[in-house]
């Protein structure tokens, strides 16, 4: 899948936005129903966007390029409507995300609003936040890479 690439499933629209920072392939997905209006309504943002975070930079790539990647790849989300739902990849348990909320899902709007690191839009401070406090890597998070780039 390509950037902007548009995959159409009878009235669904699927538009493909590349969001990396979490890995540098990482894809958040754009969902629009043409019975309900040609604007997107969800978004299945995987471990870029999830309730209460942005995912971990540091597991792909070195932590300050991830940041960077991902300071741009929040830019493109923040700019959805508030009310596009957002639909993570994780939540509260997972390694991939710090301070991750329990809830499954959330919108753009409420997380523009009560997420700490998705509501900065400066560059500096957004990737000094997304420095500060990394946890741990999870046990056996080189091998764990290299089989899901393999398969």
């Amino acid at each position: 899948m390509t950037d902007r690439q548009q995959l159409a499933l009878g009235n669904v629209i699927i538009d493909v936005l590349h969001t990396p920072g979490h890995t540098p392939e990482h894809i958040s997905l754009l969902v629009s129903d043409r019975t309900r209006g040609a604007e997107p309504w969800i978004s299945l943002t995987g471990h870029t966007l999830m309730v209460g975070d942005m995912g971990r930079t540091e597991l792909a790539s070195r932590a300050d390029e991830g940041a960077d990647m991902l300071f741009d790849s929040a830019t493109r989300l923040r700019e959805l409507p508030d009310h596009v739902e957002v639909w993570p990849g994780a939540f509260a348990g997972s390694v991939c995300g710090r301070g991750l909320s329990g809830k499954p899902s959330s919108t753009i709007g409420f997380e523009r609003r009560f997420n700490r690191t998705f509501s900065l839009d400066d560059r500096a401070e957004f990737v000094a936040a997304m420095l500060r406090d990394i946890p741990a890597p999870p046990p056996h998070a080189a091998e764990i890479r290299a089989i899901n780039l393999a398969a």
